[in-house]
Protein backbone atom coordinates (compact mmCIF):
# COMPACT_ATOMS: atom_id res chain seq x y z
CA UNK A 1 0.00 0.00 0.00
CA UNK A 2 1.15 3.21 -1.20
CA UNK A 3 2.39 5.99 1.58
CA UNK A 4 1.13 9.49 0.30
CA UNK A 5 3.46 12.66 1.02
CA UNK A 6 1.07 15.12 -0.82
CA UNK A 7 -2.57 15.46 -1.94
CA UNK A 8 -3.47 17.01 -5.35
CA UNK A 9 -6.97 18.25 -6.01
CA UNK A 10 -9.06 18.62 -8.25
CA UNK A 11 -11.41 21.79 -7.49
CA UNK A 12 -14.95 21.80 -9.47
CA UNK A 13 -17.15 19.28 -8.38
CA UNK A 14 -14.48 17.64 -6.17
CA UNK A 15 -13.08 20.59 -3.21
CA UNK A 16 -16.44 22.86 -4.12
CA UNK A 17 -19.62 22.66 -5.13
CA UNK A 18 -19.93 23.92 -7.90
CA UNK A 19 -21.14 21.27 -10.87
CA UNK A 20 -24.53 22.96 -10.93
CA UNK A 21 -23.88 26.21 -11.51
CA UNK A 22 -21.62 24.78 -14.40
CA UNK A 23 -23.33 23.04 -16.16
CA UNK A 24 -26.58 25.47 -15.65
CA UNK A 25 -24.21 28.57 -17.13
CA UNK A 26 -23.56 26.27 -20.33
CA UNK A 27 -27.22 26.14 -20.73
CA UNK A 28 -27.75 29.70 -19.93
CA UNK A 29 -24.73 30.65 -22.43
CA UNK A 30 -26.09 28.14 -25.32
CA UNK A 31 -29.56 29.66 -25.00
CA UNK A 32 -28.18 33.31 -24.99
CA UNK A 33 -26.41 32.39 -28.80
CA UNK A 34 -29.38 30.49 -29.92
CA UNK A 35 -26.94 27.09 -29.63
CA UNK A 36 -28.71 23.70 -29.02
CA UNK A 37 -28.47 23.32 -25.27
CA UNK A 38 -26.66 20.34 -24.07
CA UNK A 39 -28.32 18.11 -21.53
CA UNK A 40 -27.07 18.72 -17.76
CA UNK A 41 -24.98 15.46 -18.27
CA UNK A 42 -23.34 15.81 -21.46
CA UNK A 43 -22.22 19.68 -19.67
CA UNK A 44 -21.14 18.16 -16.31
CA UNK A 45 -19.08 15.68 -18.58
CA UNK A 46 -16.79 18.34 -20.08
CA UNK A 47 -16.01 19.66 -16.20
CA UNK A 48 -12.55 18.95 -15.38
CA UNK A 49 -11.27 19.90 -18.91
CA UNK A 50 -10.42 23.17 -19.75
CA UNK A 51 -13.32 25.02 -20.74
CA UNK A 52 -12.95 25.26 -24.68
CA UNK A 53 -11.50 21.84 -25.45
CA UNK A 54 -15.01 20.44 -23.43
CA UNK A 55 -17.29 22.88 -25.32
CA UNK A 56 -15.48 21.99 -28.89
CA UNK A 57 -17.00 18.32 -28.05
CA UNK A 58 -20.02 19.22 -26.74
CA UNK A 59 -21.25 21.61 -29.03
CA UNK A 60 -20.05 21.31 -31.91
CA UNK A 61 -21.57 23.96 -33.98
CA UNK A 62 -18.67 26.58 -31.87
CA UNK A 63 -15.76 28.08 -33.42
CA UNK A 64 -13.15 30.46 -33.39
CA UNK A 65 -15.26 32.99 -33.68
CA UNK A 66 -18.14 32.26 -31.82
CA UNK A 67 -16.38 30.73 -29.30
CA UNK A 68 -14.97 34.54 -27.44
CA UNK A 69 -18.61 35.19 -27.28
CA UNK A 70 -20.10 32.05 -25.79
CA UNK A 71 -17.10 32.04 -23.13
CA UNK A 72 -18.04 35.85 -22.46
CA UNK A 73 -21.71 34.56 -21.85
CA UNK A 74 -20.80 31.68 -19.91
CA UNK A 75 -18.17 34.00 -17.14
CA UNK A 76 -21.46 35.94 -17.04
CA UNK A 77 -23.87 33.81 -15.47
CA UNK A 78 -21.33 32.32 -13.79
CA UNK A 79 -19.75 34.83 -11.91
CA UNK A 80 -22.75 36.05 -10.72
CA UNK A 81 -23.05 32.79 -8.60
CA UNK A 82 -19.68 32.34 -8.12
CA UNK A 83 -18.95 33.80 -4.84
CA UNK A 84 -22.03 32.45 -3.28
CA UNK A 85 -20.28 28.68 -3.69
CA UNK A 86 -19.70 26.49 -0.66
CA UNK A 87 -16.81 23.69 -0.19
CA UNK A 88 -18.31 19.94 0.45
CA UNK A 89 -19.51 19.55 4.13
CA UNK A 90 -16.32 18.25 5.70
CA UNK A 91 -13.50 19.24 3.00
CA UNK A 92 -12.24 22.49 5.56
CA UNK A 93 -11.95 20.29 8.62
CA UNK A 94 -9.82 17.68 5.41
CA UNK A 95 -7.59 20.31 4.66
CA UNK A 96 -6.44 21.89 7.62
CA UNK A 97 -5.79 18.51 9.26
CA UNK A 98 -3.69 17.50 6.24
CA UNK A 99 -1.69 21.11 5.99
CA UNK A 100 -1.41 20.12 10.59
CA UNK A 101 0.34 17.14 9.33
CA UNK A 102 2.56 18.59 6.58
CA UNK A 103 0.83 16.71 4.10
CA UNK A 104 1.64 18.81 0.90
CA UNK A 105 -1.60 20.46 -1.10
CA UNK A 106 -2.07 20.98 -4.44
CA UNK A 107 -4.73 21.82 -6.95
CA UNK A 108 -5.27 20.64 -10.39
CA UNK A 109 -8.16 22.20 -11.97
CA UNK A 110 -9.86 22.92 -15.58
CA UNK A 111 -10.20 26.05 -14.18
CA UNK A 112 -8.52 29.27 -15.76
CA UNK A 113 -6.24 30.99 -13.56
CA UNK A 114 -8.19 34.01 -12.75
CA UNK A 115 -11.44 31.52 -11.96
CA UNK A 116 -9.29 29.50 -9.10
CA UNK A 117 -7.95 32.49 -7.60
CA UNK A 118 -11.06 34.20 -7.26
CA UNK A 119 -12.25 30.98 -5.88
CA UNK A 120 -9.57 31.07 -3.34
CA UNK A 121 -9.65 34.40 -2.36
CA UNK A 122 -13.38 33.70 -1.44
CA UNK A 123 -12.86 30.85 0.70
CA UNK A 124 -9.40 31.95 2.15
CA UNK A 125 -7.75 28.45 1.16
CA UNK A 126 -5.10 30.64 -0.52
CA UNK A 127 -2.42 30.34 1.78
CA UNK A 128 -3.47 26.05 2.78
CA UNK A 129 -2.17 24.95 -0.94
CA UNK A 130 1.63 24.39 -1.75
CA UNK A 131 1.40 24.57 -5.51
CA UNK A 132 -1.47 24.98 -8.02
CA UNK A 133 -2.25 24.18 -11.57
CA UNK A 134 -4.91 25.85 -14.45
CA UNK A 135 -5.84 24.94 -17.71
CA UNK A 136 -4.99 27.86 -19.35
CA UNK A 137 -1.14 27.79 -18.04
CA UNK A 138 -0.39 24.08 -19.26
CA UNK A 139 -2.22 20.88 -21.49
CA UNK A 140 -5.56 19.90 -20.30
CA UNK A 141 -6.82 17.00 -18.81
CA UNK A 142 -5.94 13.81 -19.34
CA UNK A 143 -2.38 14.95 -20.49
CA UNK A 144 -0.26 14.06 -17.53
CA UNK A 145 1.84 17.42 -17.95
CA UNK A 146 -0.33 19.35 -15.43
CA UNK A 147 0.67 16.71 -12.54
CA UNK A 148 4.31 16.34 -13.97
CA UNK A 149 4.77 20.23 -13.17
CA UNK A 150 2.87 19.88 -9.49
CA UNK A 151 5.32 17.34 -8.44
CA UNK A 152 8.60 19.04 -9.98
CA UNK A 153 7.27 21.86 -7.68
CA UNK A 154 6.58 20.15 -4.70
CA UNK A 155 9.45 17.89 -5.30
CA UNK A 156 8.24 14.49 -4.73
CA UNK A 157 8.18 11.24 -6.83
CA UNK A 158 4.47 10.04 -8.65
CA UNK A 159 4.09 6.86 -6.07
CA UNK A 160 4.48 9.79 -3.30
CA UNK A 161 1.41 11.40 -4.22
CA UNK A 162 -2.22 11.05 -4.28
CA UNK A 163 -4.89 12.94 -7.20
CA UNK A 164 -8.37 13.03 -5.96
CA UNK A 165 -10.91 14.09 -8.41
CA UNK A 166 -14.80 13.48 -9.54
CA UNK A 167 -14.43 13.23 -13.04
CA UNK A 168 -12.49 10.70 -15.44
CA UNK A 169 -10.17 13.63 -17.13
CA UNK A 170 -8.83 13.54 -12.95
CA UNK A 171 -8.18 9.70 -13.02
CA UNK A 172 -6.57 9.03 -16.10
CA UNK A 173 -4.52 11.85 -15.44
CA UNK A 174 -3.55 10.38 -12.58
CA UNK A 175 -2.84 6.92 -14.41
CA UNK A 176 -0.93 9.16 -17.33
CA UNK A 177 1.45 10.32 -14.79
CA UNK A 178 2.44 7.48 -12.56
CA UNK A 179 0.02 8.64 -9.58
CA UNK A 180 -2.99 6.69 -7.87
CA UNK A 181 -6.59 8.32 -8.21
CA UNK A 182 -9.06 8.35 -5.72
CA UNK A 183 -12.83 9.18 -7.14
CA UNK A 184 -15.32 10.66 -5.66
CA UNK A 185 -19.26 10.08 -6.64
CA UNK A 186 -20.80 13.11 -5.24
CA UNK A 187 -19.15 15.64 -8.29
CA UNK A 188 -19.72 15.78 -12.08
CA UNK A 189 -19.51 11.95 -13.25
CA UNK A 190 -21.46 9.34 -11.87
CA UNK A 191 -20.30 5.39 -10.14
CA UNK A 192 -20.45 3.64 -13.35
CA UNK A 193 -18.55 6.44 -15.49
CA UNK A 194 -15.84 6.70 -12.58
CA UNK A 195 -15.29 2.83 -12.85
CA UNK A 196 -14.04 2.86 -16.32
CA UNK A 197 -11.32 4.92 -15.30
CA UNK A 198 -10.50 2.16 -12.59
CA UNK A 199 -8.96 4.43 -9.53
CA UNK A 200 -7.38 3.00 -6.75
CA UNK A 201 -10.82 3.71 -4.81
CA UNK A 202 -13.77 5.40 -4.74
CA UNK A 203 -15.91 7.30 -2.03
CA UNK A 204 -19.26 8.77 -2.18
CA UNK A 205 -18.61 11.41 0.94
CA UNK A 206 -16.06 13.89 2.25
CA UNK A 207 -15.95 11.88 5.46
CA UNK A 208 -14.95 8.47 3.23
CA UNK A 209 -12.20 10.15 1.84
CA UNK A 210 -10.53 11.75 5.08
CA UNK A 211 -10.69 8.37 6.56
CA UNK A 212 -9.28 6.47 3.44
CA UNK A 213 -6.30 9.24 3.04
CA UNK A 214 -5.98 9.56 7.03
CA UNK A 215 -4.78 5.32 6.50
CA UNK A 216 -2.48 6.58 3.65
CA UNK A 217 0.06 9.35 4.99
CA UNK A 218 3.40 9.12 5.82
Amino acid sequence: MRKYKAVIFDWDGTVMDSTYSITHSIQLASQDLGLPVPSREEASWIIGLSLETGLYRILPQLDEHTMPKFIERYRHHYFQRDTNLKLFDGMLELLNELKQQRILLSVATGKKRLGLDRALQATGLGPIFNATRCADETKSKPDPQMLHELLWELDIAPDEALMVGDTTHDIDMARNAGLDGLAVTYGAHDLRTLQQSEPVEIVHDVAQMHQWIGQRLC
